[in-house]
This record gives C-alpha cells, structure tokens and sequence, in this order.
C-alpha cells in the first residue's frame, strides 16, 4: 500500500520535471527523492534508492529502509536491495524536528529554487552542499527559527534547484510543492509579461 502511493505521487513529480533525469539538466544525473516514515511514532522511513529519480515506477527494490539515522554524526544504517538516496541525512533532519511530520520530497525546480526571495521562502544558505551533516544542521536550524511555521517547504540554495516539500502525508507534501510552483510560474509571466 504505501508503495504504491509513492509510486502514484512518484509518477506525478516525473510527469512535473521535480523528479526524473534529462539530458539538459545536471550532467544526465537522476534527482530527486521521496521519503516516508513506517509508522507516525517510529524514526524509521522508507526513502528512494540514490539514482532512483529517472524511473518511470518505482518498484519495492527501490526503496529502502532508513533503520537509524544520526544526521549531525553522518551516521545511516540502512536495509535493503539499494543504497539511499544521498539526501538520506535531510531528510532524517526534518523527520527529527516534528514528529507529524510523515513525508518529505526532495525536488528540483528551477522554478522555485531561484525565486525563493520572491516567493518569501525559508532557505539554507548557498554556502551548504547537500547530504552532509551541515545541511542536516541548517535544516534543523531552520525549523527552531520558527521560519517553517507558514510554509512546510524550503529550498537549499547550495544546491542547484534543491526543493524540499514535508507533510502529515505523501500527498500533503506533493500539495505544497505545487502550490509553490505555481506562485513560482507566475512570478515568471508577471516579469516576460512587463
């Protein structure tokens, strides 16, 4: 069942250009990833494999199992038929700072990455490459600043289009994410149209 969820909202992110692989964009590398957790009351989730983005469908050997994570150590244990996505510490992060928190997607979107300003969205600083324990930090941070209050989105600006979407579910998250996106499209007419 869950699998199957992140299957249909996995298709719906490809089928938007927040999650897949292009010739065009990021030297042919596949990005973007979800997450879940198992059980509201555990800290282990299911996230997508590394390399995973540029499937059409995900398929239960593309996922795997988050057992323990210990971001500010750089520690993940993991079980399963592949590695992690690399945002594995991210996404860890956020899941530590809010327990309704149930989903998260990590996307791409030119779009939204580089209005953030504009769009009034909370960020990590450009100077914190993703998947490192710095990042897991400033996301932290972030939340204790009070900054993810209005919004359950943020971008990261070191890392080029980086999105990342959280909610009490799968579809919550993709919501957030589109809601964005759109302000963020809008923002691009209002200024092709001046």
């Amino acid at each position: 069942m869950l699998i199957n969820r992140h299957q249909r909202l996995a298709h719906d992110c490809i089928r938007l250009d927040l999650i897949g692989q292009s010739p065009e964009r990021y030297q042919n590398i596949g990005f973007g990833n979800i997450s879940q957790r198992i059980d509201p009351h555990s800290a282990q989730f299911i996230i997508s494999g590394t390399q995973t983005g540029h499937l059409k469908q995900l398929n239960p050997e593309h996922y795997c199992l988050i057992v323990k994570a210990e971001p500010h150590q750089n520690r993940i244990q993991s079980r399963g038929l592949c590695k992690p996505s690399s945002e594995s510490l991210t996404h860890a992060s956020v899941y530590a700072q809010n327990q309704a928190i149930q989903a998260v997607i990590h996307a791409h979107s030119p779009e939204i990455w580089k209005h953030t300003v504009a769009l009034g969205l909370p960020h990590t600083s450009v100077d914190i490459p993703y998947g490192t324990v710095e990042m897991a930090m400033a996301v932290e941070q972030l939340f204790q600043s009070g900054k993810l209050t209005q919004t359950s989105l943020f971008t990261m600006l070191g890392h080029e289009d980086g999105v990342i979407a959280f909610g009490r579910n799968m579809e919550e998250a993709a919501w957030e994410l589109i809601k964005h996106l759109s302000k963020a499209i809008r923002i691009e007419q209002q200024r092709i149209n001046r």
